[in-house]
């Protein structure tokens, strides 16, 4: 019985560390995705097409359906992660 009282602690212990894991990743200083779209469509292009300076803009946070972005902006600043222990300052 102790074995397996043993074993029920450290699967706890790596469940535990795993979470503290994804909320560091998922902390304040983390980038919003970003997507090459048209501004004027707001159809997905290749980031070739962004990087190139071409017809190109990076669109942040939001998705992606059906090959158009939604819900996020072409204005970095204007998307906020937030995350654990962030402000509402955006702050890092």
């Amino acid at each position: 019985m102790t074995v397996r009282q043993r074993r029920l602690r450290s699967s706890t212990v790596v469940l535990g560390g795993m979470g503290l894991l994804a909320v560091a990743i998922t902390s304040c200083g983390s980038e919003p995705d970003k997507r090459c779209a048209d501004r004027t469509s707001r159809a997905r292009l290749p980031s070739s097409e962004c990087k190139s300076g071409g017809r190109g803009s990076y669109y942040y946070g939001g998705s992606s359906d059906k090959g158009k972005v939604d819900g996020g902006s072409f204005d970095k600043s204007a998307v906020d992660r937030g995350g654990f222990g962030c402000s509402g300052s955006g702050g890092g």
